[in-house]
Parts: C-alpha cells; structure tokens; sequence
C-alpha cells in the first residue's frame, strides 16, 4: 500500500501550511501513525504521532506550532504547521503502521510509507 501525501509547497517563515496523507487503497486499521522530515545529507527526523486512543507527541522544535490529527481506521493523516521557520524546510512523509504495532513513537521503521512532500520555508 503506498501513502499518498500532499499539501507541501513554499510559504514565507511565519505562514502556514497543512499536510495530508492518504492511503493508495483500504488497509488495515493503524495502531500508529506518524510524520517525519528529512533534509539532504542529514538523518530522518519524526516530527509527530498519533495513536488510536489520540495520543499525540512532538518533536521539542515543533511542539505548540505543529498539529498532528488523523483517522487511525482510515490511515489518513494531517500535519498543520503554523509559524513556519527556515529549520522547517524539508521533505516531509508521512508514515502508519498498518496494523503491525511497533510502538508509538516507533521502535523500528513504520511499515507503509509516502514519498514525501517538499516544504520550504523562505525569510
């Protein structure tokens, strides 16, 4: 199954842009589902998670900017990202479990994943 995300593009530091993450087709229900960002040439980061009792975590650098939401039965998922800064811009992707628990935030890679959409952030 192969996540769909979109939403991304380029705003100037201080805007807002919202993500979406779609499944390609039905799978099954997710435990977990998460956002992450990479730059070129630097480690993945999680951004955010969302369980099914709507549990919610934060990377410290997004936290009361970023809002994770979703529907763990539908394994659709969103990341509104208000007050943008610079360090924002990356290729966000957005990932769920698809029913295999692994922890939340997970203890190894998540199963399904997106391709990824650019956010840049401009001064």
């Amino acid at each position: 199954v192969q996540l769909v995300e979109s939403g991304g593009g380029s705003v100037q530091a201080g805007g807002s842009l919202r993500l979406s993450c779609a499944p390609s087709k039905d799978t099954d229900a997710s435990f977990c589902m998460g956002w992450f960002r990479q730059v070129p040439g630097k480690q993945r980061e999680a951004v955010a998670f969302i369980d099914r009792d709507g549990v919610t975590t934060y990377t410290d650098s997004v936290k009361g900017r970023f809002t994770i939401s979703g529907d763990v039965w539908k394994n659709t998922l969103y990341l509104q990202m208000n007050s943008l800064k610079t360090e924002d811009t990356a290729m966000y992707y957005c990932a769920v479990d698809g029913g295999v628990w692994v922890g939340c935030p997970p203890s190894v890679d998540f199963y399904f994943w997106g391709r990824g959409t650019q956010v840049t952030v401009s001064s």
